[in-house]
């Protein structure tokens, strides 16, 4: 099979060293290498200049519009490959990545999808932890994720994520990541239609987290700055999640998603429940939060109703 490996980059040459050099350390090597960068990103044009490639079978392509989406997208329609990898430009595989990949792809022709854990650095500081569901889409619409402390043996999943996943050409045919995602850069949740719509079509997707990634999570470049509170950041996860679950979700679900999401909610997607829950500790902010969640459902309703 071939394998085309995809890695969005802005603004990080340093961090884009070090994932090219882990790509060049691969026990199966890829049949090609696409990498996606902003036509004003000077820093990583330079850098790609001078790059010693070696045997790395590397392609770049430009992308002019702001967000990831775009740049995958351009991914997608460039690559050649049987199998589509994605990583992001702050990780770096293990060395047995592709091989392990394939493997799942050549042992079985339904399997549609393949990743697996992200180990996270902060700093030098690993965040660890072990649970065993991963990725999972329970029945009133709670999505888990957990892909960065997976535990246990290859399972199936509902949704793969970003860092550390690939399809079967075959599997997604001409399918694009979905661009009601809202967001100028990272466009939080941008991977759940895409594994929703292939789970809807019959297809496997499989999570194994000996199938790993280093993650060094890297400066963002937008609103989203992963670790502190920012409404609009927060109204574009929130309406991302809600678009891609509304999508999918048949019509008794998807009233039980609303009302959930609603009245209940989660540590990340406030309902009135976890408002109440947070309230003492966090204050305003936790009215804060709670509003911008809030506008996130109501704004990506509004968009599912208009698709």
């Amino acid at each position: 099979m071939k394998i085309s490996v995809i890695v969005p980059t802005y603004q990080r040459p340093p961090d884009l060293a070090r994932c090219l050099t882990s790509l060049k350390q691969q026990t199966r090597h890829m049949d090609e290498l696409w990498v996606i960068v902003r036509d004003t990103d000077e820093k990583t044009w330079q850098f790609l200049e001078t790059f010693e490639r070696d045997s790395l079978p590397l392609h770049t392509a430009t992308v002019t519009a702001s967000g990831v989406i775009a740049a995958m997208n351009i991914g997608l329609d460039s690559a050649t490959g049987d199998i589509i990898v994605f990583t992001d430009d702050d990780a770096a595989p293990h060395p047995d990545w592709l091989e392990k990949i394939e493997a799942y792809y050549l042992a079985d022709e339904k399997v549609g999808g393949v990743g697996g854990r992200d180990w996270v650095y902060h700093g030098t500081k690993l965040e660890d932890g072990s649970q065993s569901v991963v990725g999972k889409l329970q029945w009133f619409g709670r999505l888990i994720g957990n892909h960065h402390i997976g535990s246990g043996d290859g399972r199936e999943v509902d949704v793969l994520k970003g860092v550390n996943m690939s399809f079967r050409r075959e599997a997604i045919a001409d399918l694009h990541f979905d661009q009601r995602m809202r967001g100028s850069g990272a466009q939080v949740h941008f991977e759940v239609v895409f594994s929703l719509t292939l789970r809807q079509k019959g297809w496997k997707l499989i999570y194994d987290p000996q199938i790993a990634v280093d993650h060094f999570p890297a400066q963002r470049f937008d609103e989203d700055q992963r670790n502190s509170f920012n409404a609009q950041a927060s109204v574009n996860a929130i309406h991302n999640e809600t678009v891609a679950l509304l999508s999918y979700l048949p019509p008794l679900r998807r009233f039980v998603f609303v009302i959930w999401a609603i009245t209940i909610g989660t540590t990340e997607a406030f309902g009135l429940i976890q408002w109440l829950r947070f309230l003492s500790k966090d204050g305003d902010v936790a009215r804060q939060k709670l509003v911008a969640c809030w506008q996130g459902r109501w704004q990506g309703w509004q968009t599912w109703q208009k698709s």
